[in-house]
Order: structure tokens, then C-alpha cells, then sequence
């Protein structure tokens, strides 16, 4: 069952509840989404699908907008959101099992870059929220910056703000706010990319899942050290984006509203 939190200030971002939220990279995605979903949603009543929710990592956060129902097609990650107690079920992003308008609130988020029919599940979450509701994305930005990590996670594509925009408007959607994550380590992140591709070393990956029931998302390994510096710079670029959105950055953060 989710959690819903009452008369939320604005600016509050909800405490670490999931191992996940320790990385700094997961934090910092949280702390700038969040900043800009208070900025469009002004009560705490909405329906919210948080369309592959995968482990239920983001559930207790997008509880502040309102009860939530997870959605996703792997067993594996809905057995962790079960085991958290967040309501989920398993389904596709191509066919949402729900009706028409039954939420006020899409989030899918690092989604559609895992799914080769992106316009299925833009269409599908069109048709689950309701006129004057909210679709919520993020996900990797800029298709040069395509990395062994992309590889590693299943992802069939990069976006721009700029195409996305026009994909959006497409099924419907005018963009409310729009900006770029992780703009500050951009410089470095791209440098990064482009040397590794350059003389062929891969990055050092969490170990390969063996265990069927088990869940584990692949990411980069920081020392506590550079977590803590690299949350800062995250807390930072949360504040800036929660009032303007950045050119660029390693992903997008995008809420669009349905055309009533």
C-alpha cells in the first residue's frame, strides 16, 4: 500500500526509503523531478501510474501527488515492489491495462528507451490520462553520448528535448516544462564516454544477475566519497532546474500535459 503525504510543502523532498536512493545518480534524477512536478501539480489527491516502476523505487516519492499504482513487465523487479508493499502489477507499457483517463498522472520514467515501439506506449499512456493530466519522462539524452551502459541496460535509443517535443505533440501533449540532468558533469561524463570508446576499455559494471528472483539495477559503483560529492552537485542542479530548465545534460526530465 502507498503512502500519501498531506499538505506537502513544495520545496520537501521525500526521505530516503530504498537502497537506491543512496546512489548519488538515482538522488539527483529524484530531488530535479521532483522540483518540477511541484511546480505543475498543486494538490496531493492525483491518480499516479508510474508506468514501469520496475523495483517500486520511485513509488514512495510520486506518493506525494496522490495514491500509486506501479506497472511493469518483469517479474523480477515487481517481486522487490511487492516485498516493499507498493500496489504493482505486471503488464505492458503497449497495452496498459487500465481505462481511458484513469490517472492524472503517467510517470515513466528511463522507460521508453527500453521499449523499440516508443509511439505504442506514448499512445497507450495518452489513453490512460485523463485531459489536463500530466505524462512524466526522463530518460538518456543525446545519442553520441550511447555507451557500453546503454548496451548494458537494454535501451534502443537516446532523446533531445527538441524530439521529443515533436513526438509528444503527435499524441496530443503540449510540454510544460523541459530541461537536461546532470549538466554540470556533462563536460566530464561526455569526455568519459568518448575516451572509453575511443581506446575500447568498458566501465567496471555491478556483477551479472544470476539469481532468477533476484533485481538489480546496473550502474557505475562511487566511492562514499565521491556519492556524497556528486549528491551535492545533484541538490545544486535540482534547485536550478525546479525554476529553469538546462540545455544540456546525460538525460532529460519532461512533463507534458494532455490537451483537455
Amino acid at each position: 500500500m502507498t503512502q500519501k503525504t498531506s499538505n506537502r510543502p513544495a520545496h520537501k523532498l521525500i526521505e530516503v526509503r530504498n537502497p537506491e536512493d543512496e546512489h548519488w545518480w538515482f538522488a539527483s534524477r529524484t530531488w530535479a523531478l521532483l522540483g518540477m512536478l511541484d511546480r505543475c501539480v498543486t494538490t496531493d489527491d492525483r491518480r499516479v501510474l508510474d508506468a514501469g516502476c520496475g523495483a517500486g523505487n520511485m513509488i514512495h516519492h510520486l506518493a506525494r501527488y496522490g495514491p500509486v499504482v506501479g506497472l511493469d513487465n518483469n517479474y523480477k523487479p515487481l517481486m522487490v515492489a511487492r516485498g516493499r508493499g507498493y500496489d504493482v502489477s505486471q503488464g505492458s507499457g503497449e497495452a496498459v491495462p487500465f481505462p481511458d483517463g484513469a490517472f492524472d498522472i503517467v510517470a515513466a520514467l528511463d522507460t521508453i528507451e527500453h521499449i523499440e515501439d516508443e509511439d505504442a506506449v506514448l499512445r497507450e499512456c495518452a489513453r490512460a490520462i485523463r485531459p489536463g493530466g500530466l505524462l512524466v519522462l526522463t530518460g538518456p539524452a543525446f545519442m553520441f553520448l550511447w555507451s557500453q551502459n546503454d548496451e548494458v541496460n537494454h535501451h534502443y535509443r537516446r532523446y533531445t528535448v527538441g524530439e521529443l517535443k515533436k513526438k509528444l505533440a503527435r499524441h496530443g501533449f503540449r510540454v510544460r516544462r523541459a530541461g537536461y540532468n546532470n549538466f554540470f558533469l556533462f563536460p566530464l561524463a561526455a569526455a568519459l564516454i568518448l575516451l572509453r570508446r575511443w581506446s575500447g576499455k568498458a566501465p567496471e559494471l555491478a556483477a551479472p544477475d544470476t539469481d532468477k528472483d533476484a533485481y538489480q539495477v546496473e550502474m557505475e559503483p562511487a566511492s562514499p566519497l565521491m556519492n556524497t560529492v556528486l549528491s551535492v552537485v545533484g541538490r545544486v542542479e535540482a534547485a536550478i532546474l525546479r525554476h529553469v530548465g538546462l540545455p544540456w545534460g546525460t538525460g532529460f526530465l519532461l512533463i507534458a500535459e494532455k490537451a483537455a
